[in-house]
This record gives structure tokens, sequence and C-alpha cells, in this order.
């Protein structure tokens, strides 16, 4: 079972970076230099709402790199709105801008063309989905293994 435990950690490592390679292509072939991937990644999280730098910290899963730092950028490239909070001025949060929502919008299609070609390659909902359920099985059991630990 520690095998198979430690295989699956590392395959899970092996596919965030993957898919951030996957963005990053996307990103070079439709000519895009002023944003990384995982910023791409924070702008397809945020999507079409509004949120504070900690809701979008919470919210995402952005494997060594600091939000606040790539708000601030994706604020000075103009894919990111960010504005103090009316009811409480110490708050900011941030909103996609045209270019943000131009960009999601070309990844979202990315998304689409490649659930496609999984489709096309013998995968299905059903797979996924079983994929899914086993994921969350094991982030739950982290969850409850960090909340656990805390509590000694």
């Amino acid at each position: 079972m520690k095998d198979a435990y430690l295989a699956s950690i590392r395959l899970i490592e092996r596919l965030h970076r993957r898919f951030l390679d996957v963005i990053k292509t996307e990103l070079d072939r439709l000519g895009i230099e002023d944003i990384n991937n995982v910023q791409t990644l924070i702008l397809s999280n945020i999507n079409a709402e509004q949120l504070t730098v900690g809701e979008l910290t919470v919210r995402g899963y952005y494997l060594g790199s600091n939000v606040s730092y790539n708000v601030k950028k994706l604020v000075e490239t103009g894919y990111l709105i960010q504005e103090r909070s009316f009811h409480d001025r110490r708050m900011t949060r941030v909103r996609l801008s045209a270019k943000g929502l131009e960009l999601v919008a070309k990844i979202d299609e990315l998304y689409a063309k490649n659930a496609e070609e999984l489709g096309r390659a013998g995968m299905n909902a059903d797979n996924l989905t079983g994929v899914n359920e086993l994921l969350g099985s094991l982030e739950r059991f982290w969850s409850n293994y960090i909340s656990r630990a805390y509590q000694r």
C-alpha cells in the first residue's frame, strides 16, 4: 500500500506540472508573452467572480507561487482590476478586466478542446468522475490528518 500511495503522490505532482505545461504551450501558441501559466490559472479561477487575495489563495492551488505577487503583476499587465472594498477600506477585491476575460475565454476553449480529445482517446466522463471521487477522498484524508495533527 505504501508504494502505491507514494506513486499516487508523485503522479499528482507530475500531473499538476504537466497541466501547467499545457497552459504554457497554449500561451506560446497564442503569442501571449506578458503572463505566465500560473497567472493564467489564477485568472481562470477568478473567472467572472470578484474575490479578495485571501479567498483566491484558499480557493486555488498555485504550487510554489506567491499569490500576492502574481496579483500585483496581473494588475500591472492589465489582466486584473483591483479595487478597495466600499465597506472595509482595508480590503481589496480583484476582478478580471476585459483583457483578462478575453484570455480566460481562450483558455476555456483549450479546456473544451482537451475534453473533446480525451473523449476521442477513449476516456469518458464516468472515468473522470471516478478519478475525481478518488482524488476527493485523498484530499479529505489529508485534510482530516492535518486537522487531527493540530488538535494534538
